[in-house]
């Protein structure tokens, strides 16, 4: 599998890893359908969140 990192757009990830959705619901970000959220990079994404984006990383690539 491809490895999900930092700088990864969340659209690519939930492409990468099917399991995305529900991890990044997990973490807090429930709105995934939102289309500027396809274009943000998990560190962004996680930055606007209060996320701690290595330990979504970690749960991302497991």
């Amino acid at each position: 599998m491809e490895k999900i990192t930092k700088d990864t757009l969340i659209g690519n990830a939930l492409k990468i890893n099917p399991n995305s959705a529900s991890i990044l619901m997990s973490f807090g970000m429930g709105c995934l359908g939102c289309p500027s959220s396809q274009m943000e990079t998990i560190e962004q994404a996680a930055a606007v969140h209060g996320i701690d984006a290595e330990a979504l990383l970690e749960k991302l690539n497991a």
